[in-house]
């Protein structure tokens, strides 16, 4: 049994579907669902596919996992704390008379 699933796209992604579709003789419907069996055959092998990508980048120092915290506070980069979530109102102020 098959169910619907609605999915919002911006320009870019949707000409991007169209094409691969196309360039397959696919309708963009059997794109998707080859693309979510694809990404989920891919978990499947690896237990988190960010790890598969671990050591692809030249140049990092080979102990940064064991020292991370040391090369972020060597950083100049700061994160800043959480906005609100809400904007509070500023409270007027009273004029002295």
């Amino acid at each position: 049994m098959t169910k619907p699933l609605q999915v919002y796209l911006d320009e870019e992604d949707l000409d991007r579907l169209e094409v691969f579709a196309a360039a397959r003789g696919w309708s963009k419907s059997q794109t998707v669902r080859v693309a979510i069996r694809a990404l989920a055959k891919a978990t499947e092998k690896e237990e988190d596919p960010l790890l598969g990508l671990s050591g692809m980048i030249d140049g990092l120092p080979e102990d940064l996992s064991e020292n991370l915290d040391h090369y972020l506070d060597a950083t100049f980069c700061v994160a800043e704390g959480a906005g609100r979530y809400r904007r509070t109102r500023r409270r007027a102020r009273r004029l002295r008379r």
